[in-house]
This record gives C-alpha cells, sequence and structure tokens, in this order.
C-alpha cells in the first residue's frame, strides 16, 4: 500500500513538474504565433521570445507569400484575427494610451514596432523587437485579458500619424493567448 502511494505520488510530482516548465516556456518565450492572410492561408509565423525578466519581446519572422516591400508591424489589442479584414483584431495594444509612432513625441503605442521588409521572393526572415511589452500578464502583457494579436499590414508605418502610421490595410493577422 506505502509503495503505492509512493509511485502516485511520484507520477503526481513529474507531472505536476512539467506542467509547470510548459507555463513557464509560454510566459518566458518559444510562444509561436502562426499568421494568416485574409484567405485563411498561413503566411509563416513568429516566434516570440522574452527579452528579460523585466520585459521585452522579441519576434522572429518567418514569412512567406507576402508582398515585397517594407511593411508595418504592430500588436494589437484583441486575441481575434477575423479576416477578411481583420477589425477584430482591434486598434494597437495601448495600455498606456499613448498616440501612435515610435518618432511621436506623445507616443508610442506598446504594439508600435519597426518596419520590417519582403524580399522580392516574397519571404522575410528578420527579428523585431518591442521593448514596451512582456510575454505574460499584466498591464503591458501581450496575454493579458485574454490575448492580443500580431498584425501585419500592407504598407510602411511612417512611425508618427496617429493612429496606425498610414500603414494601410491588415494583411496578415495571428493570436496570441494562453
Amino acid at each position: 500500500m506505502i509503495r503505492k502511494q509512493f509511485i502516485t505520488w511520484i507520477i503526481a510530482g513529474i507531472m505536476i513538474g512539467g506542467l509547470l516548465s510548459f507555463v513557464s516556456a509560454q510566459h518566458k518565450g518559444g510562444h509561436t504565433v502562426e499568421l494568416k492572410n485574409a484567405s485563411g492561408e498561413s503566411v509563416g509565423t513568429a516566434t516570440l521570445t522574452a527579452i528579460n525578466k523585466k520585459g521585452g519581446v522579441r519576434i522572429k519572422l518567418d514569412l512567406k507569400n507576402l508582398t515585397p516591400g517594407s511593411h508595418g508591424i504592430h500588436f494589437h489589442q484583441m486575441a481575434k484575427c477575423e479576416g477578411p479584414a481583420f477589425e477584430t483584431a482591434g486598434p494597437h495594444f495601448n495600455p498606456t494610451s499613448k498616440m501612435h509612432g515610435l518618432k511621436n513625441p506623445k507616443g508610442p503605442h506598446a504594439g508600435d514596432m519597426l518596419n520590417f521588409t519582403v524580399k522580392a521572393d516574397g519571404t522575410a526572415n528578420q527579428t523585431v523587437t518591442d521593448t514596451r511589452v512582456v510575454l505574460g500578464d499584466g498591464p503591458n502583457g501581450l496575454f493579458s485579458n485574454g490575448g492580443t494579436s500580431l498584425v501585419i499590414h500592407e504598407k510602411a508605418d511612417d512611425m508618427k500619424t496617429d493612429p496606425s502610421g498610414n500603414s494601410g490595410g491588415r494583411i496578415a493577422c495571428g493570436t496570441i493567448s494562453m
């Protein structure tokens, strides 16, 4: 009887340890987001990794089948990506109520990031960062209030015009949630 209880406790400990490791990995890094276009087809992934314990997120883009050129990319407020226009993603993630743009003296939104470039073959393998968000919960947490989304826009962000930097329509979207 004691041996069965001992084995049960060992198995329970292993299961709990595995669950805690999984949850920790989801908060600290390696969270992969699949991005889809307006037709619901995958255009690739973005792997989110925490920069450090204080915050910041590194986004490794591995994308395909996009229009060549410079594109804006932002975290948006809602974890919803209903095509074709992805308006369900809501506005840019902005828990501090700032204006849009990295070059705006009254900004930026927490979800604002630098543009990235798609090569002539329609692919992009780049890394962008956002130091104003955290890969977790809390006021600037990407998992807060049910999650957020990552949206790619059709044009480059001008980094100053409120509310979205004249970056055009939303061409791809992926949800970020636990």
